[in-house]
């Protein structure tokens, strides 16, 4: 490795690491402004916290790798420019392309870092802070007892203080019920005074109650003098000068749900997962399409009685596998066929009447004529319950099918995500270097401001490709790699630009490119004099 080479890393390194440092704060920050109502007032302890937050910064990886190279790129260049270094390479006949290869070559190495972090790092963090964000969400409230209101986050405690000192611990005006019995608002201990604070790591509330009163009021069962049962309620009342209460704060311990009921999300898969999920939606959806042409026959039993839809070639291998699995683990069933006696007259079987010998011809035929009309009737009431039920059938197929259409598509969208945010390191690559070298301006300025703006194109194009892709507007290929594409092309136009030493942020640029508009096209410059 030349000292060339060597000095262009060493100038990039140092700002990759404190612009991802700086990108994965925001980001965070951002990410947490909309979970804070869940967070705040919880009473988490730092170790919960600082757990979700470092966990929360792994799933930010994807964005800020990108958003990091681009910065630390336009960085690397514009300080190169600035400080007439690359002026100097290019001195010594050393082309743009060639100064670009080790940091082309670095970016590589971030990228398929970046792809192993999308596949393997990112999915279990996700998995973490999604079910620990979900636990802290079904987390009561810390205790928080405010005076002049009563307090009921305790199970079946009802707490009430009139005055609490800036201490928290001294209360003054003390009203507790106690529900723990279940039989109401029978048991309270009122107190002019009291203490409160937590013991045994803030498992139990403790409370040193002074100069006050219980009231207990119990009911019971009895007999009268003639046998028969009654209530027996009795009432007490107990004087104290000092009492003390423990109560239970289990329920307000944060209780950590198994991961596993969070894995089927896509998020929490890798590409292999994902290619698990794929093929199972796929073996489903290709299950239904062959039960719907099996059950063609009973579904149009008239129009199907003597031709049939042929199955498609790639449902006749799934089917002929199918069959051949369960051909190997049970033996196939066999069923009988009943014979009916009676004659089969549109699709039910009509009894078979006996005529009397003293009927005359003219009543038979009245007769017939009369079981024909209903008959008819009964065959139209028939096939419109049959049509209603194979119409519902058919509804809820369409309904599964577009469900687990959705379904493949969602999967197969993140599929392809992992891979477009890795390669995305490449394509903010190609447009940072060459960007740097034309705008020749280091520091924090303007490679923010340039950053931040293709940035948000890049965030942009994603966000709609993605969108599109889920509409089925256009494929998924198109819509998750749009951006890449779109920008890598970018990229290539400005390597273009400063492999020339074009200055497009320079205002003489564009007045020599106007003029010869002017001399290609004489009417212009006949406008411009006008006006």
């Amino acid at each position: 490795m030349k000292k060339i080479d060597k000095l262009i890393i060493s100038s990039f390194v140092a700002p990759f690491i404190m612009t991802l440092l700086v990108v994965v704060f925001i980001l965070l920050m951002k990410q947490m402004l909309l979970y804070f109502d869940d967070i705040i007032g919880k009473g988490l302890s730092w170790g919960d916290l600082g757990t979700l937050l470092f966990y929360m910064s792994l799933t930010l990886m994807p964005s800020a790798l990108p958003l990091a190279v681009l910065m630390a790129s336009l960085i690397t260049f514009g300080n190169l420019g600035e400080h007439f270094e690359l002026t100097a390479i290019k001195s010594l006949g050393i082309s743009l392309t060639r100064a670009l290869l080790p940091l082309f070559i670095t970016v590589v190495f971030i990228t398929i870092g970046a792809f192993f972090s999308n596949n393997y790092l990112v999915p279990k963090a996700s998995l973490e802070a999604y079910s620990l964000l979900w636990d802290i969400k079904q987390k009561k409230p810390a205790l928080d007892i405010r005076p002049g209101t009563f307090y009921n986050g305790i199970p079946d405690i009802s707490i009430k203080v009139n005055q609490k000192f800036k201490d928290g611990i001294t209360l003054k005006g003390v009203i507790i019920y106690d529900h723990r019995n279940k039989v109401g608002n029978k048991d309270v201990t009122v107190a002019d005074s009291g203490k409160m604070y937590t013991i045994l790591n803030d498992q139990y509330l403790k409370l040193e109650l002074f100069n006050g009163y219980n009231y207990a009021e119990s009911s019971g069962t009895g007999t009268d003098e003639t046998g028969r049962a009654t209530m027996d309620e009795s009432f007490r009342k107990s004087k104290f000068s000092k009492t003390e209460m423990v109560l239970d704060l289990s329920s307000f311990g944060m209780q950590r749900t198994d991961t596993k009921w969070f894995k089927g999300n896509r998020i929490m898969r890798n590409v292999a997962e994902l290619d698990y999920d794929m093929d199972s939606v796929s073996n489903l959806m290709m299950s239904q399409k062959v039960g719907l042409y099996a059950n063609q026959t009973s579904f149009f039993s008239h129009h199907f009685k003597r031709d049939s839809l042929p199955l498609p070639k790639e449902l006749k291998q799934f089917k002929k596998r199918n069959d051949s699995i369960a051909a190997a683990t049970s033996a196939s069933n066999t069923s009988g066929i009943t014979n009916y006696a009676q004659p089969y007259v549109s699709g039910m079987y009509a009894p078979k009447l006996l005529v009397p010998s003293n009927i005359t011809e003219k009543e038979q035929h009245i007769s017939d004529s009369l079981f024909a009309l209903k008959t008819t009737k009964m065959e139209v009431a028939n096939a419109l319950n049959r049509a209603r039920m194979v119409k519902s059938q058919l509804q809820t197929y369409n309904a599964n099918t577009d469900s687990q259409k959705y379904e493949y598509t969602v999967f197969w969208i993140q599929w392809h995500k992992i891979l477009a945010s890795s390669i995305a390191c490449l394509s903010m690559f190609l447009i940072g270097a060459p960007l740097g070298s034309i705008i020749k301006k280091g520091g924090l300025g303007v490679p923010v401001l340039v950053s931040i703006l293709f940035f948000i194109l890049y965030y942009v194009l994603d966000l709609l490709g993605t969108k599109w892709a889920r509409q089925y507007t256009i494929s998924v290929h198109t819509g998750v790699w749009m951006a890449n594409v779109i920008l890598f092309g970018i990229g290539l136009i400005f390597l273009r630009q400063a492999r020339v030493d074009a200055r497009l942020f320079d205002a003489d640029f564009y007045n020599v490119a106007l003029d010869k508009l002017k001399k290609r096209f004489p009417f212009l410059a006949g406008r411009a004099s006008v006006a």
